[in-house]
């Protein structure tokens, strides 16, 4: 059984049609990308599934559970966390207070101090700088912070929207090697929302290409990366 399932997701904005008919599985320990232009229903797709839009039709499923209508809190409870686009810290708390924020119901003392020290391991940066204002950080520093607020919420199912929009390329390549650390060492599954297309498919297990709501390609990240219509759609091949 997947950890999660996607069934004939239909999200609408009004009369707008973001996201129709999209169904996808994502397995334990799997990194899944979905990719797409601007508009395609990606980040949609994953405000659905964190609860933050409502789906007009279809079904999310974790562990064979239903919680389509389930409260964002609960699905934090049950295990995703989302780390959104655009970051959205509080610029004027402490970067370990950010942190501390993603922690909120966790458990003990102890278990919070754990997940600190992983993600201080994982983002050295991130311990240099934990005592700083947030807003102080830059671009890339931030983006950190950001993935490592979700992962404080101690999630089996990460979603990352964005991770690279905006940051400089050394800083990309770090934060790529994050993903990949994460998903290894922890056995963490990861849905990944990326712009930066080949960054997506090269990480990615399982690989969706979205257009206007839909999903018009699927397989594995290197067949997409070798589909001479992804080439020449998403890669400038």
């Amino acid at each position: 059984m997947p950890m999660l399932s996607v069934r004939d997701l239909t999200v609408s904005y009004g009369r707008l049609e973001a996201v129709r008919g999209v169904s996808f599985s994502v397995e334990a320990g799997q990194i899944v990308a979905l990719i797409g232009s601007n508009g395609a229903g990606k980040s949609t797709t994953l405000k659905a599934l964190i609860g933050l839009v409502p789906p007009a039709s279809g079904q999310i499923l974790l562990d064979g559970r239903d919680i389509t209508r389930a409260a964002p809190a609960a699905r934090v409870h049950a295990g995703i966390a989302l780390s959104p686009e655009g970051r959205r810290l509080f610029g004027r708390m402490s970067v370990q207070d950010n942190l501390l924020a993603g922690a909120h119901g966790v458990g003990s003392r102890a278990v919070v101090r754990r997940m600190l020290d992983d993600i201080y391991a994982l983002f050295p940066q991130v311990r240099e700088r934990r005592s700083q204002l947030a807003g102080s950080l830059s671009g890339g520093e931030q983006q950190m912070v950001a993935i490592g607020r979700a992962l404080m919420a101690n999630p089996r199912l990460l979603m990352l929207d964005e991770p690279s929009l905006g940051i400089a390329p050394k800083i990309v390549a770090e934060i790529a090697g994050a993903i990949e650390r994460i998903n290894r060492e922890k056995n963490m599954a990861i849905v990944l929302v990326e712009q930066n297309a080949r960054l997506a498919l090269r990480l990615s297990h399982r690989a969706y290409a979205l257009e206007h709501g839909e999903i018009i390609r699927s397989g594995k990240g290197a067949e997409l990366l070798a589909d001479p219509f992804v080439q020449k759609a998403y890669l400038g091949v």
